[in-house]
């Protein structure tokens, strides 16, 4: 008889495979870090990867909801602001905060703890009280807890220039603390370039810290060509709070945790608003943090890039241009509200024109090799000339940063400036989400594949070659 061919339904024993794996992806960034299912098209959480520690107890509070004001609590963040995990007393912490907690199911609570058998002497048949099981069961849920992600592969993210030492310690913290079966670490720019259904492309990653330009090759980082540049969203803030300072009249900005109550008030006219008092001292780093949220609702709603007709923004006559077309609105927490017209503009244009924008302070301004233009020109110097008309065709966008308005028109015509005669193709995915998730949508993507499954850095591989196996597999 001829042999039955094995069941998809039933994984095989020998190898780990099998359609149905419950992977798990993780994407830390600094400004945010996400996770989620295989599979599925949008991370099931999102957290700030800043977090609350308070100082008289020495505790951390992982997610947003635990940012609010306390008394000393200090705002920080596991991660510096080139994406790489800085405090590795935390990191793992929050990470399982994330894939534990928020997005496995509540465990059952042990027999012994749930209430069920309180107090069985009352009618003389409930059940007897054990208490050699009970410390036997929370020893058990104790071990089940500190080997948590047992069953689930895990996909996580990190940085291109991301250092050996920071992934071997990612490495020892999957296999060691969480005990996973299996695990992979891939470079964002290749999943953002898969999530655009890539091999190969040039990508353009406008972050939250940082921006960085990367040419993937047939799913390969091509390292030489990795470009960063702190121009970012939180370059973006500065350059608006600048804007601010140097407004007519100055603009305050008033976090909305602040405001007690306001009164509408004409444009241009002095807030009348009356601030909330506390009974403690609100330190600086959570005020910082607040005032961001504020910046990225501006940022969202009223900034924009001049997309470059009918000229360049520094061309004379232009902001004259921009000043008879009509503006955007915006009102700050306390009430006071303005039109913005050409200083909307303005705000961006750093990012592709060093010498025009708002004055900022020595650390926080950039050079002309550090705009987007330059950094599009520098990585593609960096790679062989025959790639450069394949990647041009496939030049991939991603990042929340790069939602601002007009941002893709303006990169489109800098390009047809910088390459004429080239065909220049940009992919930018048209859903915020994808965009602003695009390294874990590609993750999702590639853990959840058939074939990705012999890829996968086993528990038995780890145990054989300690955590520098992911030096060899992980390129």
């Amino acid at each position: 008889m001829a042999q039955q061919p094995l069941s998809s339904a039933v994984p095989p024993t020998d190898i780990y495979g099998g359609d149905e794996v419950s992977a798990l992806v993780l994407d830390p960034g600094y400004c945010s870090t996400r996770a989620g299912w295989a599979g599925e098209d949008v991370p099931k959480s999102i957290l700030p990867s800043f977090y609350g520690h308070i100082g008289s107890t020495n505790t951390n509070l992982f997610g947003d909801e635990y940012l609010i004001p306390r008394e000393g609590l200090e705002v920080r963040n596991y991660m510096n602001r080139d994406s790489v995990v800085e405090d590795w007393d935390v990191a793992p912490k929050f990470w399982e905060n994330m894939l534990v907690k928020r997005l496995q199911p509540e465990r059952p609570t042990a027999p012994s703890k749930n209430g069920l058998n309180d107090d069985p002497k009352k009618d003389g048949e409930g059940d007897v009280s054990m208490d050699g099981a009970a410390e036997e069961a929370a020893a058990e849920a104790q071990e089940e807890q500190e080997k948590a992600l047992q069953e689930n592969p895990l996909l996580v993210t990190e940085a291109p220039w991301n250092t050996s030492k920071a992934r071997e310690k990612t490495t020892e913290v999957i296999m060691e603390t969480w005990g996973c079966p299996a695990f992979w670490l891939s470079r964002t720019p290749t999943l953002s370039a898969f999530a655009a259904g890539k091999a190969t492309a040039l990508v353009i990653d406008v972050g939250g810290s940082n921006t960085n330009v990367t040419a993937v090759h047939d799913g390969m980082v091509l390292k030489r060509s990795i470009q960063r540049s702190p121009v970012g969203g939180l370059w973006l803030s500065s350059q608006i709070r600048s804007m601010f300072e140097h407004a007519e009249p100055k603009v305050a900005l008033t976090p909305t945790y602040l405001i007690e109550n306001k009164t509408p008030v004409d444009a241009l006219a002095p807030a009348q608003a009356r601030l909330r008092k506390f009974p403690f001292s609100i330190a600086d780093s959570f005020r910082r943090y607040e005032e961001e949220r504020v910046l990225t609702e501006f940022k969202e709603s009223v900034v924009e890039v001049w997309r470059g007709n009918p000229g360049p923004y520094r061309a004379q006559g232009t902001e004259d241009f921009i000043k008879t077309q009509p503006g955007r609105v915006f009102e700050m927490p306390d009430g006071y509200n303005q039109m913005w017209r050409e200083q909307r503009y303005r705000a961006s244009e750093g990012m592709f024109d060093e010498s025009v924008g708002y004055p900022l302070p020595e650390a926080e301004r950039i050079t002309k090799e550090q705009t987007i233009p330059s950094l599009i020109r520098t990585a593609l110097e960096a790679v062989d000339v025959d790639l450069r008309p394949n990647l041009l065709g496939n030049v991939v966008v991603t990042g929340a940063t790069s939602l601002i308005n007009g941002f893709n028109d303006r990169l489109n015509n800098e390009l047809i400036g910088m390459y004429p005669g080239v065909k220049i193709k940009i992919h930018a995915a048209g859903l915020t989400s994808e965009r602003r998730f695009g390294a874990w949508v590609g993750g999702s993507i590639l853990s959840s594949l058939g074939t990705f499954h012999q890829m996968w850095i086993s528990r038995k591989e780890y145990e054989e070659n300690g955590p520098g196996i992911v030096e060899k597999r992980c390129k």
